[in-house]
């Protein structure tokens, strides 16, 4: 769809649909509900200690907002980032060209929005990438990758993080962070940024979504972030 207003991607998003590029999706499972749609609550929200201790660890990394754009650094970027992947968690090879990333990562819709973390005491060195769309009423993080280089300093984290406080200062209600699988390790990590709501089913455009709140108190999970937001 490539008229997809930010009015219309703040409903589409209620109902657990996300885009990247000019595609929109969702699960569409009748036999499975894994994949449950989780936001969070920006005024609510409450840092955890470890979840505190990796915003402190990124500190001073520089944070630039702006449009997605496409360049050999960030290729570069991605690709060592998914090799990485491949060896550590068995990924399968994903090469990702200049046309593909500009139509996954870098298409021109009014709500795209890339924050670029860089380690200015290495040269002004990009190491995070971050992808996301900004609607009247909240933030949708799509795709996070980041240097290796960097994994001790819980980069993806500190990327969610900086979304809730973003979205604080903006005055908007939400930061959705797509679906949560709980037998997955880079999914389920999405459930330790509480409190947060989670969507009942999958309703039709015409109908009214209902997000259940999900308690402080409940369990966390123990992995740390992943990288797929979707």
């Amino acid at each position: 769809m490539l008229d997809v207003t930010p009015v219309e991607m703040d409903l589409l998003l209620e109902r657990a649909w996300r885009r990247f590029g000019p595609i929109y999706f969702r699960p569409a499972c009748s036999a499975c509900s894994e994949c449950v749609s989780l936001r969070v609550r920006t005024e609510s929200f409450v840092a955890s200690k470890s979840q505190r201790r990796a915003a402190r660890a990124c500190a001073d990394l520089r944070r630039v907002v702006g449009r997605p754009v496409t360049d050999a650094a960030r290729l570069a970027l991605y690709a060592k980032w998914h090799a990485q992947r491949e060896e550590t968690r068995g990924w399968e090879p994903n090469p990702q060209t200049r046309d593909r990333y500009s139509l996954e990562f870098a298409f021109p819709h009014p709500c795209a929005r890339e924050a670029s973390f860089y380690d200015d005491a290495c040269g002004g060195k990009l190491v995070g990438v971050s992808l996301y769309d900004r609607t009247p009423r909240a933030l949708s993080a799509a795709f996070f990758f980041y240097d290796p280089d960097y994994a001790r300093s819980s980069l993806g984290t500190a990327n969610v993080l900086a979304l809730v406080e973003e979205a604080r200062a903006a005055g908007l209600p939400y930061v959705y962070l797509g679906y949560r699988v709980a037998g997955c390790a880079s999914l389920r990590y999405k459930a330790a940024f509480r409190p947060h709501e989670i969507l009942v089913g999958r309703p039709a455009m015409h109908e009214q979504p209902v997000w259940q709140p999900q308690p402080l108190g409940a369990e966390a999970p123990k992995d740390k972030p992943g990288t797929d937001l979707r």
